[in-house]
């Protein structure tokens, strides 16, 4: 028996289409955390350190969030933020630059307290 498959293998190695060993899973390639905010753009997150969901923006101000972020359509709050752009941005809990919460210098981030939507956000 041990004979039959190893020229079962030997016969599919010939012909190239051998059985792979079991390979181990390739690295993510995709960027992690605030390292999914591309350069220049101003990113929230529905997750702490940057994880969760991402809504991401390249536009220097919003006046509504949620007509593009799906978690703040869902009603989620901001739990992180990553600002890659070269400005500070001021962040509101109300559409059109509304209620002032925050803002965040340029190329820099970090957790928020988590229980508030920014909902527009422009160049401070």
């Amino acid at each position: 028996m041990l004979r039959i498959y190893s020229a079962a293998v030997a016969l599919l190695a010939a012909l190239g289409t051998a059985p792979m060993a079991a390979a181990a899973p390739a690295a993510s390639a995709q960027p992690m955390g605030y390292d999914s905010c591309k350069p220049g753009w101003f990113c929230i997150y529905s997750g702490w350190n940057g994880g969760g969901t991402k809504c991401q923006w390249s536009d220097p101000s919003v006046r509504d969030t949620a007509d593009l972020c799906s978690f703040i359509q869902k009603g989620q709050n901001v739990r992180s933020v990553w600002n890659g752009t070269g400005h500070r941005v001021q962040y509101y809990t109300g559409n059109n630059y509304h209620n002032r919460i925050g803002s965040t210098l340029a190329h820099a981030g970090g957790n928020l307290q988590g229980n508030y939507q920014i909902r527009s956000f422009r160049p401070q």
